[in-house]
């Protein structure tokens, strides 16, 4: 199993980003997904994440501007980021919760590798 994440770059304040993640995989299903990011010499931390039923979560730092959404049918999920600031320069992961088949049924927490959000003019 593994998450490929991608639609990361360079944007000036105030303006969008997407950033998508798919899963693949010997993949049964897959429970809650999620994005977390983690800026220079501080902790990574949750900015939103959404239940295999639709049910989303997003931290008041970007509740308004970041939108999760997910595709279960293609094991995808994206972040729509709007009116970005330069804090949000940070880079970004994928996070998500799989039930796997590989000898048996298990279940295990993935990550992407990350990519890079800059926002600055």
């Amino acid at each position: 199993v593994q998450l490929v994440e991608s639609g990361g770059g360079l944007v000036q304040p105030g303006g969008s980003l997407t950033l998508s993640c798919a899963a693949s995989g010997n993949i049964v299903s897959v429970n809650a997904m999620a994005w977390y990011r983690q800026a220079p010499g501080k902790q990574r931390e949750l900015v939103a994440n959404i239940t295999s039923g639709g049910t989303t979560n997003y931290p008041d730092s970007v509740k308004g501007r970041f939108t999760i959404s997910r595709d279960n049918a293609k094991n995808t999920v994206n972040l729509q980021m709007n009116s970005l600031r330069p804090e949000d320069t940070a880079v970004y992961y994928c996070n998500a919760d799989i039930t796997y088949l590989d000898m048996g049924i298990g279940r295990d927490m993935y990550w992407g590798q990350g990519t890079q959000v800059t926002v600055s003019s």
